[in-house]
């Protein structure tokens, strides 16, 4: 073999090991930038961190109550917790009112048809009417000496009248707390969502970014304690208003009994002897 045709046999050599060394690299380079694009396809599925706290991935809103800060939390349970308040009173104030004016109304009734107090039966079960009745008969038994008409008549009335309002307070029981609720809720749920917004922007200065994917949760989760707060309000101000109407009608159905209770009283006493006539016990 000559000289050249080594050099020329080498030269082939050198060529092949180059394109195999070429290819090597080539490949390695592929592989890298597959398991790159593998990775970065991966990268958004794994959970990014503020401060301390995951960014949750269920933006349910159970989910977003579970992964609030602990005072969001704590408000959210508040405004749930008033929200049953709110129902509780409006389901058992609903069944006290009805069965109230309907034992107002028998009793109006009552009064309406008789011709003296004496003919209204004693009512035993109590109630408005049956106070009504029983403070009437006590007042002209004790002024079973006095002469005095007018006096009488004013003492009658002035009894009546601490009696309406006696049983208008009671009735009034519970709904204090609707008006409570309805004025608070709003602004406890405000508390809550400022929380919420101030802890997703310290976490934004903790990561030193500003992408929204990281702050949208942490605003989310801070406007859900918004949303309870007026879940709980609206409700409350709305059964409130109806109370205050059916409440209204309630004491305007005790004013009907109690002056209905003075007339026939009156119609008592301006009857001849009526006062030193023998008045029926509250039992009969």
């Amino acid at each position: 073999m000559t000289k050249k045709e080594c050099a020329n046999q080498s030269g082939i050599c050198s060529k092949s090991a180059f394109s195999s060394l070429a290819a090597r690299v080539i490949g390695a380079a592929a592989f890298l930038a597959h398991a790159g694009a593998a990775l970065a396809q991966q990268a958004p599925e794994s959970v990014p961190v503020v401060g301390i706290a995951a960014l949750p991935r269920d933006l349910s809103p159970w989910g977003m109550f579970m992964s609030a800060d602990t005072v969001v939390k704590a408000v959210i349970i508040i405004l749930a917790l008033a929200s049953v308040v709110t129902w509780t009173v409006w389901v058992a104030k609903t069944i006290e009112v009805f069965l109230a004016k309907r034992r107002v109304r028998a009793a109006l009734n009552s009064f309406a048809s008789a011709a003296s107090l004496a003919e209204v039966p004693g009512s035993r079960t109590g109630g408005p009417a049956a106070d009504f009745r029983e403070a009437a008969i006590a007042e002209i038994r004790l002024s079973a000496d006095a002469m005095e008409k007018d006096g009488l008549k004013e003492r009658i009335a002035s009894r009546l009248e601490r009696i309406e309002a006696a049983f208008g307070r009671r009735i009034s029981r519970g709904t204090g707390v609707l008006a409570t609720i309805g004025a608070t809720a709003p602004f406890v749920g405000l508390f809550g969502t400022v929380w919420g917004i101030m802890n997703s922007f310290i976490g934004i200065s903790k990561s030193h970014t500003t992408n929204l994917a990281i702050v949208a949760p942490g605003i989310a989760e801070a406007l859900l304690a918004t949303a309870f707060g007026l879940a709980a309000a609206i409700p409350a101000v709305v059964i409130y208003n109806m109370f205050a109407r059916s409440i209204a009608g309630y004491r305007a159905l005790l004013g009907d009994t109690s002056a209905e209770v003075l007339r026939l009283a009156s119609r008592d006493l301006d009857r001849r002897g009526s006062i030193r006539t023998p008045m029926p016990t509250a039992a009969e």
